[in-house]
């Protein structure tokens, strides 16, 4: 009779479970349509904003271009709504922590935590460091060779991908100390093991500089240079942390 009853217990918590994951992802997509609501009015300006590296790098009489009829509201709206999912991220957050964490040990929940919040913010200042620098020093190094007789016409749906491609590249490079961190933290990789790959790190920033970014050099050396010099920061700031022992080591007896 002790079956039936586990069974029926082990269901009703994992029901309980679904409910409750239910709940964080509505109160979270709530929470990001409310923002979205309240932005909307300004969803010309906000994608103004996110245009304005380029448009400033324009020749004069060059504007932007929407090549699809629904393009000038869809592109607005598509860049106000990840506006919105960037506002409302720390509540996000805060609903998928209060999902997890009841299923963590303590110690867990001390690591945790200062990942998520470091992650999150280096991969906003990945899309600020291209924003405010990468783009501006891109942008002017393509319209410096349009060739004569052309004119430089960006389709504003086109420059969307291209600026979104361009903020996960440089997001998740921005993340490489964190990684390393961890890695070394939880002795997945020893830190002198990551060192004597040093050469084969900066010859994979640049594959990766390759892969996601235009095809010129400036562009590759952009995205390379800075995952070669995060990966740097990494290994020396990995010195500082506490590595644990393995688990079953004992301390050495004294006394033996």
């Amino acid at each position: 009779m002790t079956e039936p009853t586990s069974d029926t217990a082990a269901q009703e918590s994992f029901l309980s479970h679904l409910f409750e994951l239910r709940t964080r992802l509505l109160r979270s997509i709530v929470a990001v349509v409310i923002v979205l609501v309240v932005l909307f009015p300004w969803a010309k300006e906000i994608y103004a904003i996110l245009a304005e590296p380029l448009l400033k790098t324009l020749p004069q009489g060059s504007t932007m271009i929407a090549t699809d009829v629904t393009g000038t509201f869809l592109v607005p709206l598509k860049v106000t709504l990840m506006t919105a999912f960037l506002i409302a991220l720390p509540y996000v957050l805060w609903q998928v922590w209060a999902f997890v964490a009841p299923g963590l040990y303590q110690h867990e929940k001390r690591l945790v935590t200062p990942v998520i919040v470091s992650s999150v913010a280096f991969f906003v200042i990945g899309m600020a460091f291209a924003y405010f620098f990468v783009f501006p020093v891109m942008f002017s190094f393509f319209a410096g060779y349009t060739p004569p007789g052309v004119q430089m016409m960006t389709d504003i749906d086109k420059y969307l991908s291209f600026v979104l491609a361009m903020f996960l590249a440089f997001g998740l490079t921005f993340e490489v100390p964190i990684i390393v961190l961890v890695l070394v933290r939880m002795r997945v990789v020893s830190l002198e093991k990551l060192r004597s790959i040093r050469s084969y790190v900066i010859v994979g920033a640049f594959v990766v500089g390759a892969i996601f970014t235009p095809p010129d050099v400036l562009s590759q050396l952009m995205l390379a240079v800075p995952l070669w010099v995060l990966y740097e920061l990494g290994l020396f700031l990995a010195r500082f942390i506490s590595v644990p022992a393995p688990e079953g080591e004992d301390a050495a007896d004294p006394a033996a």
